[in-house]
């Protein structure tokens, strides 16, 4: 992948006020594929009980990372916004551990971008959750 989209997605992460207030961190980009690692934060607590974090949280780590993984496919022109999202749940991600969303744009046409992603936390054989979802690709001018 060019430097300049690595620049562009890691500025794109940056400035998205959720992301940093989140502590996204961009790990890895490549042509079509992106990882980005949210600490575990008590601010992010959605059940006081268990320390679990909050599937919002978890649902704004993978769109974002979704988002970057089309904006770094060697057929997108650049920006990107979400059209359609779908997040399936399989358990909570475990108190204390930190979250990693993996996603890969596999197809891409001149107006969608589609893409897949997981969420992993340090049990490696068990996802937190996946995703699947659509992002615009805007025209090349």
């Amino acid at each position: 992948m060019s430097a300049d989209k690595t620049k562009i997605a890691e500025q794109f992460i940056g400035a998205i006020p959720h992301s940093r207030a989140l502590g996204m961190e961009l790990t890895q980009i490549g042509a079509g594929t992106a990882e980005i690692v949210m600490a575990y934060d008590e601010r992010f607590v959605g059940d006081p009980e268990t320390g679990v974090i909050h599937g919002g949280a978890v649902s704004a780590l993978m769109d974002t990372c979704c988002g970057a993984a089309a904006m770094s496919h060697p057929a997108s022109p650049g920006a990107t916004a979400t059209i359609d999202l779908r997040i399936d749940y399989m358990r909570p991600a475990t108190p204390g551990q930190k979250i990693r969303a993996q996603a890969e744009c596999y197809h891409i046409t001149r107006s969608v971008a589609f893409v897949r992603a997981r969420a992993m936390d340090d049990d490696e054989t068990r996802p937190v959750a996946t995703a699947t979802g659509a992002f615009t690709v805007e025209a090349k001018s």
